[in-house]
């Protein structure tokens, strides 16, 4: 017998990492600035004050680190859709998951300039990538 925990697990099949890192995200013609909170290959769930609405198309430009790429640090492109909104709570940003349907490695020089977004804590960055447990 299934039950919704072991359902979730099931949909949640790939490794997620746990990894603060700027990002810039355009949709309807423009771009706003967010952060991730965790990734994964199907998917990434991440922070902004933009208000994006279910089933929206999106697009999401950062670096992902040298720690999950297993190799230099790369900007990467993602293009997917907005699966599930988390309104913001307590002075938070709203929470944004998008299923990926696609991702490209860009060149070096090809990305967005992320520095203009956002700037992470050192601290948060200093931890690097780590697994979500389940």
């Amino acid at each position: 017998m299934m039950n919704a925990d072991s359902n979730r697990l099931e949909r949640r099949a790939g490794q997620r990492f746990e990894v603060h890192l700027p990002l810039a995200v355009r949709f309807e013609g423009r771009t706003v600035s967010g952060f991730t909170q965790d990734l994964s290959a199907r998917g990434i769930f991440f922070y902004t004050e933009a208000n994006l609405p279910e089933g929206a198309a999106v697009e999401l430009t950062f670096t992902m680190p040298s720690e999950i790429t297993l190799g230099e640090s790369m900007p990467v492109r993602c293009c997917g859709h907005v699966l599930r909104v988390a309104p913001p709570r307590g002075g938070q940003r709203n929470g944004i998951a998008v299923r990926l349907d696609s991702y490209e490695y860009l060149a070096a020089d090809a990305g967005e300039p992320l520095s203009q977004f956002m700037r992470i804590s050192a601290a948060a960055a200093a931890e690097g990538p780590r697994p979500l447990s389940r």
